[in-house]
């Protein structure tokens, strides 16, 4: 039987490490995901609306096969500065990829839309690049849920968003966790309920145990919040299996099962659905195509349960548009 890890966080996988900054005034932050050691990683995109940096390198095919940090980052385009905060504190740290005798750190990233939160975006200076440093130096094995991080100004169609984490541990010792950013077009309950869509996949009452809802309408369309354009749910799986960046790309891939799972829609023209996979190779079994089968089944289940989670997790702050899933 599969059961989370001790912290039922993504930095289960050891050796992971998950920073957060935020701007409660502005309504928004990052997160980034780094590691002692540069490791594997790949992504898959199924949202028609994205905003990366740095996602080409991780084809299979490119020179580049491991990253330094992996960042999500609210904020929309302006967003994705915070990753240049990041790979400052990088370089002066001694980390990246060694080119001519430069250090090089490689930090892809995706953002989500948190501009139409309520938040003050009245600012003179670009704050993202400064929450990325911010986050990186603060990286820890343990960190938060729900409002914090990229998770700070999100939303979904029904309650407030949040940045949720999950784990679990395969009977054949491999470790899979998954975080993400959870700024969804839709919900994730159903209906007008509190039940989430990912119920099924909950282990005890880790995001409020109320089990899945007894009916709801399969042909109607989900509640969403088109009008407010302020979407894109953003995440990254981890695992100490050791892959290579094709696999991993591959179970990035089956990951976005977990997203459509505990999110209803999910993949629509209106976000940048997107993860990132990460593998550190500490487990350094022989991964055959049976393993990536677990691997990427595990990896969805986790991201369903971690959506789920990130909603439950969110708190209140001043002028929210959006209700609390704990609080309504």
């Amino acid at each position: 039987m599969i059961q989370p890890g001790p912290l039922n966080l993504i930095t289960d996988v050891a050796g992971l490490r998950i920073g957060n900054a935020q701007d409660h005034n502005i309504k928004t932050g990052c997160t980034v995901l780094t590691a002692n050691q540069p490791f594997v990683a790949g992504v898959h995109v199924m949202g028609g609306a994205p905003g990366t940096r740095e996602t080409e390198l991780l084809a299979p095919d490119r020179l580049v096969q491991q990253v330094d940090a992996l960042v999500l980052s609210g904020g929309s385009a302006f967003g994705l500065d915070a990753s240049s905060g990041v790979a400052d504190a990088m370089r002066f740290a001694g980390r990246g990829f060694q080119v001519a005798g430069k250090y090089v750190p490689i930090v892809p990233a995706a953002i989500l839309f948190d501009l139409a939160n309520g938040g003050d975006k009245g600012w003179a200076e670009n704050p993202y690049k400064s929450l990325g440093k911010t986050a990186f130096e603060h990286a820890d094995e343990y960190f938060e849920l729900g409002t914090i991080g990229a998770g700070a100004g999100a939303t979904t169609a029904t309650f407030k968003g949040g940045l949720g984490s999950a784990s679990a541990v395969l009977e054949n010792g491999i470790t899979v966790g998954a975080l993400v950013a959870v700024n969804a077009l839709g919900s994730a309950t159903v209906g007008d309920s509190r039940h989430f869509w990912a119920a099924p996949f909950e282990i005890g009452d880790e995001f409020g145990g109320l089990g899945p809802a007894r009916q709801f309408a399969p042909t109607k369309m989900p509640k969403t919040k088109l009008t407010a354009g302020a979407n894109t749910t953003i995440a990254i799986i981890a695992t100490d299996a050791n892959l290579t960046q094709a696999q991993a790309t591959r179970v990035a891939t089956a990951a976005h099962d977990g997203m459509a799972r505990a999110l209803m829609p999910a993949h629509t023209p209106f976000d940048g659905d997107l993860v990132f996979a990460a593998a550190t190779g500490q487990n350094a079994a022989p991964i055959t195509d049976i393993d990536i089968m677990h691997i990427g089944h595990a990896a969805a289940t986790c991201l369903a349960r971690a959506i789920a989670r990130g909603v439950y997790h969110a708190t209140p702050s001043d002028a929210d548009f959006f209700p609390c899933w704990a609080t309504s």
